[in-house]
């Protein structure tokens, strides 16, 4: 089907334009006043009105603007204010692309002023024609781009005198000449030319065409290379729009220019809801692994702390979870966070660290650790078996259920050596205490969803129908809109009937990543979400590390601001009360 108009971008013949050309005092808003407005609006080539007004700037004019102008401190005594003034030009020009010769100039003297005296600024697209003469024209056809310059290129009917009205006449031709230089260069509409203007390398712009096909619609891009490769993976509410900005000078990261170069197409998923498209995104990033892509691509990576079965368990670093009835955390994005939590757990419950396998009965030398009061030892026989077990309970359940025993273990730490001054042990251990309540409070909170075998959720759209998603062990297993004015309860069975099987597995990241269910948690978390069905109990336990977290994120905030050369503040363990 052939694209319409409204696809392709906005015609520069259907744009208004309002041309403005300020005389001024001086050079900066603020420390000048301005002394004359003059605008002309046009559409298409034709005339469609002009704005002209002196101004009373409220302080005398210099000698050398008097004679440059032609403006006097008597010619402008009787006029109105910037104040009067500003609210008819700003009617003016509503609706219109604002274009001035010089564009930083004028339209910074009338935002100063219509902030000053209380004018809401409309949001303008700004036309520069100074900056596009920069980008068309070659130093073979013209020495400089001031108005002047241009006016004897382009022949102006009106020659520029330092004059608003006459000014912004001159740079209504200069305009036309300019995008009689544009078009033939491919820049038919406003998007085109506002690219134009940028930045943008030739062969950048060149490819803006790839983002054509794509619809107005929330879903997931993949720049894919000559041979199909994919390139690299993206999401928006707006697949068009998104895409296009990466042939503007928006654009400004090394790695994805270096892409746009390789890029030879974009292929477009369209998706019904955010989340969806967000899910999506994750999902296609793990499965192609693009290379511009930097986050999501190894989701497999993950790494977990177990609490292992054998006659004395000790806490092992691991990269699967098994069906083998141990207790595991996790998961961990890196090992070094893994070896903190490890650490955390070390401090509160003094199980042993060595890695040989114990008979129910050993007789070992004991290691350095036992010799300090840091392990129960019982490699020679100090703890027997039953003893050594209640303590790895206690263990589990801190895992699972109540980090408290931990927590109070690691504050006792930390505020003894604050007290002695020692701060940056003192951090050490702080690191230590929030890798450990983190992964635990995000563990609960994912099994807390991956425990239920089916969620149904829905949330009211702007335009009053329904996002509805079907969620099975954490994962989202359909996604749909119900549209305004229909039964949404039909179209979630339809979407329960046609939604993926999602069987249970072994661990809280079974069925679906760790980012997609926190993406899943997210969602349902947010305002306005309506449970519809749920198979299964959605709790978190009340005593769980998750009422930890916000304390923790006070406790870094705090030292994150401390001010240059301050001294530490002594560190206040995490379960102290404010006062």
């Amino acid at each position: 089907m052939q694209p319409s108009f409204d696809d392709l971008g906005t015609p520069l013949r259907d744009v208004t334009f309002c041309v403005v050309d300020l005389e001024t005092t001086g050079g900066a808003p603020g420390d000048s006043g301005i002394t004359e407005i003059g605008a002309v609006k046009v559409r298409g080539g034709e005339l469609i009105g002009e704005f002209q007004s002196l101004v009373n700037p409220a302080e005398p004019i210099p000698p050398f603007i008097a004679v440059l102008t032609g403006i006097t401190d008597r010619m402008v005594a009787t006029s109105p204010r910037i104040g009067s003034v500003l609210p008819a030009f700003l009617e003016f020009a509503r609706g219109c692309v604002l274009v001035a010769h010089n564009a930083p100039f004028d339209v910074g003297f009338l935002k100063h002023d219509s902030q000053v005296h209380g004018y809401d600024w409309p949001d303008f697209a700004v036309v520069d024609t100074a900056l596009l003469a920069r980008r068309v024209l070659t130093p073979d056809e013209t020495p400089n781009c001031k108005l002047g310059t241009l006016a004897k290129l382009f022949r102006t009917k009106v020659t520029p005198n330092h004059r608003a009205l006459s000014d912004a006449r001159a740079t209504v031709d200069v305009l036309h000449g300019l995008f009689e230089r544009v078009g033939s260069l491919g820049v038919q509409t406003l998007e085109d030319l506002q690219t134009f203007s940028s930045r943008v390398a030739p062969q950048v712009r060149a490819k803006r065409h790839l983002a054509e096909s794509l619809p107005h619609a929330p879903g997931v891009y993949l720049f894919t290379d000559d041979r199909g490769e994919v390139l690299y993976v993206g999401k928006s509410k707006d697949l068009r729009n998104r895409v296009r900005s990466y042939f503007t000078a928006s654009e400004t990261r090394t790695r994805i220019g270096e892409m746009i170069g390789i890029a030879s197409g974009v292929r477009g998923i369209e998706c019904g809801t955010s989340l969806e498209a967000e899910v999506r995104e994750l999902r296609l990033i793990a499965e192609h692994k693009p290379r511009y892509n930097r986050r999501s691509k190894f989701p497999e990576r993950q790494h977990w702390l177990k609490v292992t079965v054998e006659p004395f368990p000790r806490l092992s670093l691991v990269k699967q979870v098994r069906d083998d009835d141990a207790g595991y955390l996790g998961p961990f994005s890196s090992r070094k966070t893994a070896e903190r939590a490890m650490a955390a757990l070390h401090e509160a419950f003094p199980i042993r660290q060595c890695t040989d396998r114990m008979s129910r009965s050993p007789s070992m030398s004991p290691c350095v650790l036992a010799e300090m009061g840091r392990c129960v030892a019982p490699c020679d026989g100090r703890i027997d078996p039953e003893s050594y077990g209640a303590l790895v309970t206690s263990l589990r359940s801190a895992l699972t259920d109540d980090p408290g025993l931990v927590v109070a273990a690691l504050d006792k730490r930390i505020d003894v050596l604050s007290a002695d001054e020692r701060f940056e042990d003192a951090a050490v251990h702080r690191d230590r205490l929030s890798a450990f309540v983190r992964s635990s409070a995000k563990m609960q909170r994912m099994s807390s969803v991956t425990g239920c075998a089916e969620i149904c959720a829905a949330r009211r759209t702007d335009d009053g129908g329904w996002e509805l998603h079907v969620i099975r062990r954490g994962r989202l297993a359909a996604a749909g809109i119900s549209p305004r004015g229909t039964d949404p309860r039909r179209y979630l069975e339809m979407l329960r009937a046609s939604a993926e099987t999602v069987l249970p597995g072994i661990g809280p990241v079974a069925a679906a990543s760790p980012e997609e269910i926190e993406l899943v948690l997210r969602w349902l978390d947010s305002p306005g979400i309506r449970l519809v069905e749920m198979d299964g109990t959605w709790t978190c336990p009340v005593s769980g590390a998750g009422r930890h977290v916000s304390r923790l994120d006070n406790a870094h905030s705090n030292e994150d601001h401390r001010a240059p050369g301050e001294p530490r503040r002594r560190m206040r363990p995490l379960g102290a009360a404010a006062r």
